[in-house]
C-alpha cells in the first residue's frame, strides 16, 4: 500500500514553480569565492544566463576569463577563455585587459571589445619604437557570448589619438622614466605632442542611435603639473570619440569599428607629412578640470618608495547609461559615468561618478565620490572597475566590480546593487557582504531530476541527476557553495541519501518503499545554509524510491513491475 501511496497523486521529480508575481526569501551574499578582475556584465536573454568577462580567469592559451551566472551570485567558470592566444589575428603580446562584449540582437553578432599592449610596429603607432604603454584597443567577434571570438582584423582600431599641447616631457627624463622635470619652465622646454596609448574601452549606445567609445588613457606620457602640490604627476584621463555605425550593422560581423570622420587627423599640423594620423578626442573626465581629494592616493608615491614608483593618479574602468528624469516638456536625459580612482593594485582603488547633460560632457563629479570605496568591517579592499547590469525583469541595477577580501588577496568579483535616483544626477552603490535579496526574476525556481523513479537494487546504489534552473531556464551550478541541495529520506530507517553537485545519490537498506525528498537551499553569510521558498512552499521535489527484492528484473524502466497488493488489502 506504500507503493500505492508514492505513486498516486504525485508528479515525481518536478518542483511545481510558481507563475507571476513569485514571491521568494531567496537571497545572496558576496563570499569572494570567484577570481576574477575588470567584470564587464551583461544578461544574455537567449541563453537565459549572466555572462562576465575578465581580465583575469582564462585557461592557458587563451585570453580573458568567461563566467556565467543566473543570479549574479553563483558564477561558473566556463572552459578555455574568450579569445584565442594564437588567434590569427592577435597583434598584441602583453597586457590584455578590460574586455567588454555588445551584442547586436538582430544580427546575432557578439562584439568583444578590449585592449592589449602591442610588441611589434610600435613606432607606426606611436612614432618611437620604445615607447613603453604602447596599449591600443581590438575588436573581435563571436555568434555565442561563450565565445572563442575571433579578431576582426589583424591590429587595433584604426584610431591615432594625439595630444599636440602636450609637452612630452619623457623625451627629457632619464631612462628609468620616473623622475620628471623638477619645474614646470623645464617641462615647457620638452618637445611639443604626444600620441595617446588608451586602455579600458566602453562603448555606449545612445538612444538617438549615435555610439560613442569611451576610453581611459594611459598614464604614461601624461606628466600634468600639479600647480597646488608644485611638482608633476603622471595621470590617467578618460577621453571619448564617436564611432561610426557601420561596423555595428555587418551581419557577419566583419568590419572594424571607425571613428567619425570628423575625429580624424582633427589635430594633424599643416607641417605635417603626407599620411601622418594625428586624430582627435574629447576629454570627459580629468583631475584638474574637477579635483577631488580622494583620488590624491599615489600623488607622493616617488619619496614614499624611494624612486621605485611614479608619482600618479589615475581615472579609469569607465562605464557610461543613460537615464530620463521628470515628464512632458520636462523630460530632460541624464548620463551617469562611474569611473575608478587610485591604482588596482592597493586597498584605496574605488569608484566615483560624474553626470552629464550629454555623453561628451561638461561632465560634473558628484561630491558624494567616493561611491564605492574598501571597508574593513566589510572584509572589502581595493573596489573597482566595475559595469552596470539590471536585473533579470530590469526592475533593479547592480554594480560588478572586483575587490579584495583582504590587502593581500588577489582581485576577486563582487555584485553590489546600484541604485540611480530618484534625485536627479544621485547615484549610490551599497558594497554591503552581506545577505541581500536575490535579483528579481531570478524567481521562480525549477528543481528537476533525471529520473520521476528511483530503483536500487540489493546491496546496491541508485541515482539521479539535479538540475535548478531560474526562470529564464539558466542552469545553477550546484558545485559553487552558496547553493546545493538537501536530501531528505523517509522513512529514515530505509537507507541515506547523499548529494554531491548536481547529482544525488540513495542506498536503501532493505527491499521494499521510500520516498526522497530533495529541496533548494542557498547559503548565508553568516553560515550554513537555509531552505528556499517560493509564494510560502520549499523549492523542492519528491522521487519514489524503490528498493528490489532480488537480481535487477531488467536493464531498462519498461521493465520495472511494481508489486501490487492483494485483492481486498
Amino acid at each position: 500500500m506504500f507503493v500505492l501511496m508514492l505513486l498516486s497523486g504525485l508528479v515525481p521529480g518536478i518542483a511545481q514553480a510558481a507563475g507571476a508575481g513569485t514571491r521568494t526569501d531567496a537571497t545572496y551574499f558576496n563570499d569572494a569565492k570567484t577570481p576574477g578582475a575588470d567584470p564587464y556584465v551583461r544578461f544574455d536573454k537567449a541563453s537565459g544566463y549572466y555572462y562576465a568577462y575578465s581580465t583575469e580567469g582564462a585557461d592557458p592559451g587563451y585570453q580573458f576569463g568567461v563566467y556565467r551566472s543566473p543570479d549574479l551570485a553563483t558564477w561558473e567558470r566556463l572552459p578555455g577563455g574568450a579569445l584565442r592566444a594564437d588567434d590569427p589575428g592577435n597583434w598584441a603580446h602583453d597586457w590584455f585587459w578590460a574586455p567588454e562584449v555588445y551584442l547586436n540582437e538582430r544580427t546575432g553578432v557578439y562584439f568583444l571589445f578590449y585592449s592589449g599592449r602591442m610588441n611589434t610596429g610600435v613606432a607606426e603607432h606611436f612614432k618611437y619604437p620604445d615607447f613603453e604603454e604602447a596599449s591600443k584597443v581590438g575588436v573581435a567577434v563571436s555568434k555565442s557570448p561563450a565565445g572563442p571570438f575571433t579578431n576582426i582584423a589583424a591590429g587595433p582600431i584604426d584610431y591615432f589619438p594625439y595630444d599636440p599641447d602636450y609637452h612630452d616631457v619623457n623625451l627629457i627624463m632619464d631612462a628609468e622614466q620616473k623622475k620628471p622635470p623638477a619645474t614646470l619652465a623645464e617641462g615647457e622646454t620638452a618637445p611639443l605632442g604626444t600620441y595617446l596609448p588608451f586602455i579600458d574601452p566602453n562603448v555606449f549606445f545612445d538612444d538617438d542611435g549615435r555610439i560613442y567609445l569611451y576610453f581611459s588613457r594611459n598614464a604614461y606620457r601624461n606628466w600634468v603639473w600639479d600647480h597646488d602640490l608644485g611638482k608633476y604627476v603622471e595621470e590617467s584621463n578618460i577621453y571619448a570619440v564617436e564611432l561610426t555605425g557601420d561596423w555595428w550593422q555587418d551581419p557577419l560581423g566583419a568590419t572594424m569599428p571607425a571613428v567619425q570622420p570628423p575625429y580624424r587627423n582633427r589635430n594633424l599640423a599643416p607641417g605635417d607629412p603626407p599620411g601622418t594620423r594625428k586624430d582627435g578626442f574629447t576629454p570627459i573626465l580629468s583631475y584638474g578640470a574637477d579635483k577631488q581629494d580622494w583620488e590624491n592616493a599615489h600623488v607622493d608615491d616617488y619619496a614614499k618608495t624611494g624612486g621605485a614608483k611614479k608619482d600618479r593618479r589615475w581615472a579609469e574602468g569607465s562605464t557610461t547609461v543613460k537615464t530620463y528624469t521628470g515628464t512632458g516638456v520636462h523630460r530632460r536625459a541624464v548620463y551617469y559615468l562611474t569611473y575608478s580612482a587610485n591604482n588596482y593594485e592597493n586597498e584605496f582603488y574605488g569608484v566615483g561618478y560624474a553626470v552629464s547633460d550629454s555623453p561628451l560632457g561638461p561632465w560634473r563629479k558628484s561630491e558624494a565620490n567616493p561611491v564605492l570605496s574598501q571597508d574593513p568591517a566589510e572584509h572589502l579592499y581595493s573596489t573597482g572597475h566595475g559595469s552596470m547590469v539590471s536585473s533579470p525583469d530590469g526592475r533593479r541595477q547592480y554594480y560588478v566590480h572586483h575587490g579584495r577580501p583582504s590587502t593581500v588577496d588577489s582581485r576577486r568579483i563582487y555584485t553590489a546593487g546600484l541604485r540611480l535616483g530618484p534625485v536627479a544626477g544621485r547615484l549610490t552603490i551599497d558594497g554591503t557582504t552581506s545577505d541581500r535579496p536575490i535579483p528579481p526574476g531570478v524567481a521562480p525556481f525549477r528543481l528537476r531530476t533525471g529520473d520521476r523513479l528511483l530503483r536500487v537494487p540489493p546491496q546496491g546504489t541508485g541515482g539521479t541527476t539535479i538540475e535548478v534552473t531560474s526562470a529564464a531556464g539558466a542552469a545553477f551550478d550546484l558545485t559553487d557553495p552558496l547553493n546545493r541541495v538537501r536530501a531528505e529520506l523517509k522513512p529514515a530507517s530505509a537507507g541515506t541519501a547523499t548529494v554531491e553537485g548536481g547529482r544525488v545519490t540513495v542506498r536503501l537498506r532493505d527491499p521494499g518503499a521510500a520516498l526522497l525528498t530533495l529541496t533548494y537551499q542557498r547559503a548565508k553569510a553568516a553560515g550554513g545554509y537555509t531552505d528556499v521558498h517560493q509564494n510560502g512552499t520549499p523549492v523542492s521535489a519528491r522521487i519514489p524510491v524503490l528498493g528490489l527484492p532480488g537480481p535487477d528484473p531488467g536493464q531498462g524502466k519498461d521493465q520495472l513491475r511494481v508489486p501490487m497488493p492483494p485483492s481486498g488489502g
